[in-house]
Formats: structure tokens, C-alpha cells, sequence
């Protein structure tokens, strides 16, 4: 413990040194700008690719979609963005978007419904390999499309009329569709940036964008900086910059925040909660969202159902919510509480017995037979812990080895896309309030499911539960789809449901916080 603070307080030395210099280079005025932690690199700025919530974090503070959350509405409700108004017909199948006027991207070029067109068709189109491609499956043959069934987009039931509206129409009723155009993936593009600068469009020098703060230095797994986007449509932001460290060490970054090198953590050591609790900056707020584990079916032995279950029965998920010590709150259902959906008895519960009854019949009687397990997680002291916890729980309740995997965030999500470990830790959080958003990611054409696991009869109920407008029979219907995800096939293992603890310096002014944990800074001020 000595060892590891003597080395956080020279990591901080040498930052806060560094910093000084950088304030200079970059010419930031600390009165107008807003130090934050985004904890790791962004594995990209691409919005039609980007799958993580810290590249969000970023995009959403630079671009826009058609509409957005007012997140000062309990149920965040939707306010106009870049549409001003939104009309559904033909009973929900068919949307129209009014554009605003006189939008300009950053460049001065003015933003046109083409670059909306042209954003839906480049998420859609198979070379672009997006993981979010299945959140326009709603609209008529966009599907077919992605899948390389229908070539030609004009197909698609995306069409601008003579009004210069955007029109679409969807395969049944919807509800809910507006809200899918909050998410990143959504934004609108503009290809001929994309097409001259190739992968390198998103680089400070090339990116243009929407939003009220516009990219200005990126210095890769360093830091980059926000400045106040002086061609933004609507109210400017009250601070001129946002300056955004890459700090993986959660004690370094509290040694800064205390140092008032940055203004704000998002990410607390829940070793130290119990002392962080008592400061007049802290701050915690319950999420949307959930801590799983997944497993990959096409690895043995967790392609056998049996095995998946006993593993899910195994871990006692209390203990590791105490251990965290956070208000974290246990899970076996998918979908969060505080969302429409949620089960609080559905999943599998914790049962040793049951959980050995059940690895001996999958053929594992003499547990010498049974093969190490690798479990991997992404680089975080507290991801750490739960691994280690489920480690130890495993070995103690079913007398299996496990072997811990450790990558950087990035190196991460790459190897779960292409091979992920027997067992893997992922989070998610809502990217709209509704139980499709949780449901439709492990779905067997989802680019988010990492565990290859597909079921036809949770794919169809899933989508049959996005045009069902009776509420007590869409319950239903996310009911069965949870028991089959949770507890018939058991692909999942929910951990537990999220709470956001972070510090907030008393001279920053209305920080956002809210449910989603969309961090958009516009109404930041600095106290002077």
C-alpha cells in the first residue's frame, strides 16, 4: 500500500509539472476551462463506429443528432437537436423530421438533410462493419441492406422530401424510434471529409462537426482538448475549453482532483469510498445500466448450457456489491431497475447445490477434468477486484480453476470482438429508456454480442416487443425474452446495476449529471 501511493504522488508530480508547461502551449485560460478525467483513450471518434462510453463522452460534446434527452426531465424527455420538429403517420410506421435552418458544420459548409441520408446509409453499409449497424434495423429493408442482401440504398425507407424533410418509413409501428436518434451512431456525416482523409477523418486538423464544442488537439493516450464551437446553432457554452486528461490510475487521478489539476473524476476507487463520501465534492447518482459477465458459447465448455448455468448459480453477487461497497445493487435480470422491463426475481439466483448438481451432470463429476477457465476484464482496479472475487467464488463453490486476463481498454475491446475469452466482463448503458436497448444487444445479429450466442425465439421476441403498443403485453413479452436470455440459455451473468460516484471541484457550476450519464459540458460555468 506504501509502495503503490509513493509511486501515485510522483505519477502526480510529474503530471502536475507537465501541466503547467501544457496550459502554456495550449494557451488555456483556468478560468474558462474545465479539467476533466476521461480515464483511457478513445478507441475512436468515428461516431458511426465508436461502441464505448468514453469516446461518448467526447462525440457527444462535438456532434449532435436529429434530437436529444432534456436531461433536466426526470423521465428524459426528448427536445429538439438538429430537427425542430418530428411528426409520426400511419400509425407510428412513418416518421418525418423537420430540419433546422441555417445549421453550419465547423467549416462553414451548411449542414443539409443529405448529410443525415448519408450518415444512416454509411452506418448501414456492410464495409463500414458498425456494431450499432442494428439500431436502423426498424426501417424498411435497412436490415437487407446491412447484410448485403440489397445493394441499393434507395431501397431503404430513408428518402428527403420536397420540403427538404427527412422521411421514414419504418417496417411496423414504432414508438419509440425518435429516441434511437439521440445515439452517436445516428449523427449525421460528411463523406467527402471522410473519403479525402481516409481513417484519419476524426484527427483535430480534418474532423468537422455540429455540436457546441468543436476538437481542437488530440495527443493519443495524453489528452485532448474541447474549445467552444463558435459556429454552433444554438446557445454557446458557457466555458471556452474543456481540457480531457487520459488517467488510467484512479489513486493519481484523486491526487490531481485534490491538487486541482482537473476539475472533475468520474471514476472512483471503491477502496476509498468510505473517506471520498464525506467531501462536500462528492456526488453518486443511480444509472441506467448494467455490470455483466458474458460467456462465449463456441468455447468449450461453455457451449454447454449446463456449464453456463452452474457458473451463474456459483456467484453470489451480494458479495461482490459488498465488496465494492458502492450501492451497487445485485442483478440477475438484464434489463436495470428504474426502467420499464425490469424483473427483480428473474435470472438465475445464487445456489451452490444447484450449481454443482448441475456441473455434474454436464459429464464434470471429477473436477480434475474440468478445463481452466479464462476470464478477461479491461484494465481497472475495480474490474480487478470483481475478477479476482468471481476467481475465488468459482474455485470455493465448484472447485474450478480460473485464469485472469488483463488488457488495456482498447487492446480489449478488440480481442472480444475477435475472440473473446471463455468469460469476459462488459457493461452497458442506456442509449435510449426503453428495455430494447438492453434486449436488441444480445440479439444474434447484434455486433455488440460478443458471447456468439443466438436464439431464433429471443431474436423474435424482441422484435415483435417494438411494435407492440399494449404496455402489459410488451411486459410480457421482455419477460419471456429475459428468462430465456437469463435462465433457460444463460449466455449472460448480470452482476449488478450501476452507481455513478464521482468528485466534482466547488468552483465548477452546474457539472451534468443524470441517469444516462451523458456528459455534455455546455452548461458548465466556472465560479470565479
Amino acid at each position: 500500500m506504501l509502495y503503490r501511493l509513493s509511486t501515485a504522488l510522483v505519477a502526480v508530480a510529474l503530471v502536475a509539472s507537465c501541466t503547467k508547461k501544457k496550459e502554456l502551449e495550449y494557451g488555456l485560460n483556468p478560468a474558462e476551462t474545465l479539467t476533466v478525467n476521461l480515464n483511457t483513450e478513445p478507441p475512436t471518434l468515428d461516431w458511426s463506429k465508436a461502441t464505448d462510453t468514453t469516446s461518448s463522452h467526447v462525440m457527444n460534446n462535438i456532434m449532435e443528432g436529429l434530437v436529444a434527452y432534456d436531461v433536466t426531465t426526470p423521465d428524459l424527455q426528448l427536445r429538439p437537436a438538429l430537427a425542430t420538429a418530428w411528426e409520426p403517420s400511419e400509425k407510428a410506421s412513418v416518421w418525418t423530421f423537420t430540419l433546422r435552418e441555417n445549421v453550419t458544420w465547423t467549416d462553414g459548409q451548411p449542414f443539409t438533410a443529405q448529410h443525415v441520408v448519408d450518415g444512416w446509409e454509411r452506418l448501414l453499409n456492410p464495409a463500414t462493419a458498425s456494431a450499432y449497424s442494428y439500431f436502423l434495423y426498424d426501417i424498411k429493408n435497412a436490415k437487407d441492406y446491412n447484410q448485403g442482401k440489397l445493394k441499393d440504398f434507395s431501397k431503404v425507407g430513408v428518402s428527403i422530401n420536397d420540403k427538404g424533410q427527412v422521411v421514414v418509413t419504418l417496417d411496423k409501428s414504432k414508438s419509440y424510434f425518435p429516441y434511437l436518434l439521440t445515439h452517436a451512431s445516428t449523427y449525421p456525416v460528411r463523406k467527402d471529409v471522410i473519403e479525402t482523409h481516409g481513417d484519419r477523418w476524426t484527427e483535430p486538423e480534418n474532423i468537422v462537426t455540429l455540436g457546441p464544442f468543436q476538437l481542437k488537439i488530440w495527443e493519443h493516450d495524453k489528452s485532448l482538448v474541447l474549445t467552444r464551437n463558435d459556429n454552433y446553432y444554438g446557445t454557446k457554452p458557457k466555458i471556452k475549453n474543456v481540457l480531457a486528461y487520459m488517467i488510467t490510475e484512479k489513486s493519481t487521478a484523486i491526487n490531481l482532483f485534490d491538487s486541482k489539476v482537473i476539475d472533475a473524476q468520474d471514476d472512483l476507487p471503491t477502496t476509498e469510498l468510505k473517506f471520498l463520501r464525506e467531501r462536500p465534492e462528492y456526488k453518486s447518482k443511480n444509472l441506467l445500466g448494467t455490470y455483466y459477465y458474458g460467456m462465449n458459447v463456441k468455447k468449450a465448455p461453455m457451449d454447454n448450457v449446463l456449464v453456463r448455468k452452474a457458473v451463474s448459480h456459483a456467484i453470489d453477487r451480494q458479495q461482490i456489491t459488498d465488496l465494492l461497497a458502492g450501492g451497487q445493487i445485485p442483478a440477475t435480470s438484464f434489463v436495470p431497475p428504474g426502467m420499464f422491463g425490469y424483473e427483480k426475481g428473474l435470472g438465475i439466483q445464487p445456489d451452490i447445490k444447484k450449481a454443482n448438481e448441475l456441473l455434474d451432470q454436464a459429464g464434470y463429476k471429477d473436477r480434475s477434468k474440468f478445463p481452466k477457465l479464462i476470464l478477461g476484464f479491461n484494465t481497472n482496479e475495480d474490474h480487478q477486484r470483481v475478477a479476482e472475487n468471481i476467481q475465488a467464488q468459482l474455485k470455493t463453490n465448484l472447485g474450478i480453476q480460473v485464469e485472469l486476463q488483463n488488457q488495456e481498454w482498447k487492446v480489449y475491446l478488440k480481442t472480444v470482438r475477435t475472440d473473446a475469452p471463455h468469460m469476459y466482463r462488459m457493461g452497458w448503458i442506456a442509449d435510449y429508456p426503453d428495455p430494447d436497448n438492453f434486449l436488441s444487444l444480445m440479439t444474434s445479429y447484434s455486433e455488440n454480442n460478443y458471447t456468439n450466442w443466438g436464439n431464433e425465439e429471443f431474436d423474435t421476441l424482441v422484435e415483435s416487443g417494438r411494435s407492440v403498443l399494449d404496455k402489459e403485453k410488451r411486459r410480457e413479452i421482455y419477460r419471456r425474452a429475459q428468462q430465456i436470455l437469463t435462465q433457460v440459455e444463460a449466455p449472460v451473468v448480470p452482476i449488478y446495476n450501476y452507481v455513478s460516484f464521482y468528485l466534482v471541484s466547488e468552483r465548477v457550476k452546474n457539472y451534468p449529471v443524470n441517469q444516462m450519464q451523458r456528459r455534455v459540458y455546455s452548461n458548465v460555468e466556472i465560479k470565479k
